[in-house]
């Protein structure tokens, strides 16, 4: 199968320069993306600490880009008013912490916030059918959430064809994302799985030709 969307890119500023975010989101407007994927990280849910709903909205006033922002919390119900409020156009929430996935989802969708619903590597794909009609998006992590760098674990590619397949089965038109080890090579394999929206953070800002790397993983052959 192939995807109903047209391919986006959705590069991570969590890889970039964090002494001066402003300069790093300049840098996703001028590749051509049209999306700016933000992991907001709780120290609980992941081992790690990254940005909160002021530093989203600080980056909001600067920027027309879709804020794809990514909830890897314990308790996001707790915090999906506030980054709303802050300029998000689509919030993801976590799967695995122990809250109530639905209410969070319609919060979020009634605010007119597009919503999705993420799953970790070691999560089965099952967990996340229930939620799969209010979603806009689904989320694999190709790798263990909280940091960069980390190599693309080959064992979510099952998990991307069933969501494709359960996309058409099912009648639904919700994106496929996977974030995490995303390069020419794996995003590729990604988008003949049926993912049609890839989260590329060390390797776009590796990149000497941002425009060219953009352009590339989106490139039909």
């Amino acid at each position: 199968m192939s995807s109903p969307h047209e391919t986006i890119i959705a590069p991570s500023i969590l890889a970039g320069d964090h002494s001066n975010l402003i300069s790093s989101l300049q840098q996703i407007e001028k590749s051509g993306a049209p999306w700016v994927h933000l992991d907001i990280m709780d120290g609980h849910f992941v081992p790690n600490l990254t940005f909160g709903p002021q530093t989203v909205q600080a980056l909001r006033e600067q920027s027309n880009l879709f804020f794809d922002v990514h909830l890897m919390l314990d308790n996001p119900h707790d915090y999906v008013d506030a980054f709303i409020k802050s300029g998000s156009d689509q919030i993801t929430i976590h799967v695995e912490p122990n809250y109530c996935v639905n209410e969070t989802l319609e919060t979020i969708r009634n605010n007119q916030c597009l919503c999705g619903i993420a799953l970790n590597p070691d999560s089965p794909v099952e967990l996340i059918r229930p939620y799969l009609n209010l979603c806009d998006i689904v989320v694999v992590m190709a790798v263990q959430p909280g940091f960069g760098g980390q190599n693309f674990d080959k064992q979510v590619t099952s998990k991307i064809q069933l969501l494709d397949r359960w996309r058409y089965e099912l009648d639904l038109n919700y994106r496929i994302e996977v974030d995490g080890g995303i390069d020419s090579e794996t995003g590729k394999l990604c988008r003949l799985l049926g993912a049609d929206t890839l989260v590329a953070g060390t390797s776009f800002y590796k990149s000497t030709d941002k425009k060219s790397f953009v352009s590339n993983l989106c490139a039909t052959n």
